[in-house]
């Protein structure tokens, strides 16, 4: 499958989406989020897909809006950026409600939409020398990408404010610090660690995967007793999955589960 602003491959269990716009520092623009919502729906509609490593290429995991392109827009630019929020926003509901487990391989600068998009998935591991802003309001613009969804959950409120308002730049350790992301690794071992990640990951049991992530995000917004019946509602359905009676014959048997995401 080829796309105009990214590559997009799947290899054992495993789909690869990584923006390639390297000479905007994979800047993010329409086409960009219209190629985001095709690729990630091909994740949600093949079965074999069981993670998904999101990255980017060049130095770069991508420098937030096209500003340069936007600025060409100049007459009617509040509804060409309705437009990009649109199919960016898509393609993030998509990563949201992936079983698959998304990784936000982060390999370089993560700025806007590129901090929105690292903040959305499902872990985020960044290379030691990748560094994190907001950078929106530096450019006159409030924030999206669902960065004010998650950022504020991930961090807390009066850091997320701090970031938004001051665009200051936070280190790949700093971010760790905060919460901000899940891993840093050193440059030399960045690329086997998130493929080790994710292999890892897409040999588990997928549907559990999924229905674990969604009950947490879910958990946020729900009175103890509607999570609790989530919680029932959602077990009782994964129970009547092959990975769960695989789970559950390999404990009783004393041997590692083969999961088939099923």
């Amino acid at each position: 499958m080829a796309f105009e602003t990214l590559n997009f491959d799947v290899q054992d269990g495993v789909a690869r989406i990584t923006l390639n716009r390297p000479e905007t520092a994979n800047a993010l623009n329409l086409a960009m989020g219209q190629n985001l919502v095709q690729a990630l729906s091909a994740c949600a509609a093949d079965r074999s897909v069981r993670a998904v490593i999101l990255t980017g290429s060049g130095k770069a995991f991508c420098a937030g809006g096209d500003l340069r392109g936007f600025s060409t827009h100049e007459n009617d630019l509040p509804s060409h950026l309705r437009d990009v929020t649109t199919w960016l926003h898509v393609a993030l509901s998509y990563m949201a409600r992936l079983d698959a487990p998304v990784i936000a391989a982060v390999n370089g600068a993560a700025a806007g939409a590129g901090l929105s998009l690292a903040c959305a998935s499902d872990i985020a591991i960044a290379t030691a020398s990748a560094r994190f802003t907001m950078a929106y309001t530096r450019a006159g613009l409030s924030p999206d990408g669902s960065s004010t969804f998650f950022l504020p959950r991930l961090i807390g409120l009066r850091r997320a404010l701090d970031l938004s308002l001051t665009n200051r730049v936070l280190s790949a350790q700093e971010a760790l610090d905060w919460g901000l992301i899940s891993r840093v690794a050193p440059d030399d071992e960045f690329v086997a660690q998130v493929d080790a990640l994710a292999h890892e990951l897409a040999q588990g049991a997928t549907r559990a995967l999924g229905a674990a992530k969604r009950l947490l995000w879910t958990g946020w917004n729900e009175s103890l007793e509607t999570q609790m019946a989530r919680e029932s509602e959602t077990i009782a359905r994964i129970a009547s999955t092959r990975d769960a009676r695989e789970g559950i014959a390999a404990f009783v048997e004393k041997r590692a589960p083969r999961f088939q995401g099923e």
